[in-house]
C-alpha cells in the first residue's frame, strides 16, 4: 500500500520511527514529506499540506500525520477536499477502527507527544487493517462532505 507521511518537529523522532515500521516490518510503500531533521522553528502545514494532497489525488493511497497533540496537523489536512483525517492521542482504540469502518478516513493523525513508540505501532497497524464498512448510511454521510 501507498502511504504518505509528515511532520513537524513535534512529531519527528516518532515518524523516522513510523517509516522504519511501515516499511521493514509492514512492507508499504512510503514517501516521508518532511521534516527532514528537527528544526524546532518549522510549520507543520509546510509537511501536512503535501500529504493531504497526495492523499486527494492518489486513489487508494493512505495518510499519516504527526505533531505534538496532532489537532492542527488534522485540521490542516482535512481543508484539502477529499481528505477525511481523524485523530489519535491516546484513549479507547476503538477510536482508529471507528475512523476507517464509519467514516473510511484516509488520514490518521497522531498526537507524538501523548503517546508512545509502542503505542502508535499498535494504534497504526490496528487503522491500516480495519476496512471501511461500505454500509449506506455512512457513505452517505461522507459524500455530503465533499460539497
Amino acid at each position: 500500500m501507498k502511504i504518505y507521511i509528515g511532520t513537524d518537529h513535534a512529531g519527528y523522532d516518532l515518524k523516522e520511527k513510523l517509516k522504519q515500521f511501515l516499511v521493514k516490518d509492514l512492507g508499504h510503500d512510503v514517501t516521508d514529506f518532511g521534516a527532514e531533521s528537527f528544526d524546532e522553528s518549522d510549520d507543520y502545514s509546510d509537511f501536512i499540506v503535501p500529504v493531504a494532497k497526495a492523499v486527494a489525488t492518489d486513489d487508494g493511497s493512505l495518510g499519516i500525520v504527526l505533531g505534538g497533540s496532532g489537532q492542527g496537523e488534522a485540521m490542516s489536512a482535512n481543508r484539502t477536499q477529499g481528505v477525511r483525517a481523524a485523530v489519535y492521542y491516546g484513549g479507547p482504540k476503538e477510536i482508529v477502527t471507528l475512523s476507517r469502518e464509519h467514516n473510511d478516513a484516509n488520514v490518521l493523525s497522531l498526537g507524538a507527544r501523548f503517546i508512545s513508540e509502542s503505542e502508535m505501532k499498535e494504534i497504526v497497524r490496528l487503522w491500516l487493517e480495519t476496512e471501511f464498512s461500505e454500509n449506506e448510511r455512512h457513505q452517505r454521510r461522507i459524500d455530503k462532505l465533499d460539497i
